[in-house]
């Protein structure tokens, strides 16, 4: 069978790239869902705060996900769930498999990747000590509890201090576990400030920056562990170990773009952040492929998710009815001094507008993020407070655009002065 569009995943991503493409023409779109019901990880996340920049109100996550499957009604997207995309090809061939149909290879004219993130394990981080059960990443304990009603352990330590972690936190205090700490290995949080506020201090949970676990002890099931300060290097410091009883350890230390599919056809990943390198308009180094949301990179909002997909749909409509976009003379957008990850990495000079995102390598105070081309400050812009655990974002306008006469700009990040 062909397709105007097949979007792989669907997540928010998914749903928001096939209704905004839906809403630009196209007719013929099919999402496939490897879980047996729409809506992604939105599913098992029950607490609130989804939905205030989109819908301006506060949802929890099964609810805002729920918008977006009922904005399907009357469009004829058709939806087929429980079904694992096996391959896709730079010439949009989707290779599929589920018990319904068995193996099949579907045409699309294009193509959105949105299959979202995965959480890094035990093993990705190589924690020394025995094996025993009760050693869980945050998002496999979330699932427990949230959708199969089971309770996941009753003295916990949370290793790592990503949103997921945290708000895991919480959720195990509601049902009755002891949190006993959250260890982080760098000395700032991985997560949002309100997280830390909600989640830890309103439950009188400790947090220990610059500390990690060197010993997890348990032959059945998880006794102990050890924490110890670590230095600079991240090395431990011998002589500050802690040690806690405890019968779990819930892992928050990461999450990876889920990408293989992304490999396998030859499309270019940025080795910074895993994630698919993108154009302005989300399509990736193979025409007529676009990505959006985790699969680009990691965010914080789902709101931002949704915004960035809506892009990508819009981007394989467009494609779909124009055909490609001209791609020679292009702005490369670079990385300059304490920025992580761009995105995206490059822009048509066509383009109405961009926006960029990424992430500070370390916390700030009062700092200006600069967007140079060459020695030409193109914008410079305030911020109170920068934290790694915090997306940022720069909007540059169409006259921002004109401006560019090089074919590269740079943003980077430098301290204010006192009198600035």
């Amino acid at each position: 069978m062909s397709y105007d569009l097949i979007v792989v995943g669907g997540g928010p991503a998914g749903l928001a790239a096939a209704i905004a493409a839906h809403d630009k023409g196209l007719e013929k779109i099919l999402v496939i869902e490897r879980d047996k019901e729409l809506g992604g990880i939105l599913n098992q996340c029950i607490h609130n705060g989804f939905g205030l920049h989109y819908f301006k109100e506060e949802l929890t996550g099964p609810e805002y996900a729920g918008r977006f499957i009922k904005m399907l009604d009357g469009t004829g997207i058709e939806v087929m769930c429980d079904t694992m995309v096996l391959e896709i090809t730079q010439e949009k061939d989707v290779h599929c498999i589920n018990p319904q149909n068995g193996y099949q290879i579907l045409q699309a004219k294009s193509i959105v990747l949105a299959m979202g993130c995965r959480e890094r394990t035990r093993g990705a981080i190589s924690i020394p000590g025995t094996r025993p059960a009760g050693v869980l990443t945050a998002g496999a304990a979330q699932r427990y509890v949230n959708i199969e009603g089971q309770m996941v352990g009753k003295r916990v330590i949370i290793l790592g201090s990503g949103d997921i972690g945290l708000i895991m936190a919480r959720r195990m205090t509601l049902e009755g576990a002891e949190v006993l700490a959250c260890v982080e290995v760098m000395p700032y949080s991985g997560g949002l400030q309100r997280n830390i506020v909600q989640c830890l201090n309103d439950f009188n949970i400790p947090l220990y920056l610059s500390h990690t676990i060197i010993d997890i002890k348990g032959k059945d099931r998880v006794s102990g562990v050890t924490i110890a300060k670590v230095g600079p290097d991240r090395r431990p410091i011998p002589g500050t170990e802690i040690e806690f009883d405890c019968d779990t350890v819930l892992l928050s230390v990461g999450l990876i773009p889920e990408n293989e599919l992304t490999r396998t056809a030859g499309i270019d990943i940025d080795p910074r952040s895993n994630g698919v390198v993108v154009w302005e308009n989300m399509e990736t180094s193979a025409e007529g492929i676009f990505a959006s949301g985790n699969v680009v990179h990691v965010h914080d909002l789902v709101d931002y998710v949704t915004a960035e997909s809506k892009k990508a749909g819009i981007g394989a409509a467009e494609y779909v009815k124009l055909g490609a976009r001209r791609r020679e003379n292009a702005i490369t957008v670079q990385e300059g001094k304490d920025v992580g990850f761009i995105v995206p990495a490059k822009i048509h000079r066509t383009a109405y507008d961009a926006e960029i995102f990424f992430r500070p390598r370390r916390v700030f105070n009062t700092s200006h993020i600069l967007v140079k081309d060459g020695n030409n400050v193109l914008a410079k812009l305030k911020r109170a407070h920068l934290a790694p655990g915090e997306m940022e974002r720069v909007r540059l306008s169409r006259a921002l655009l004109d401006a560019i006469m090089s074919d590269e700009i740079t943003v980077s990040i430098e301290e204010a002065e006192e009198n600035d």
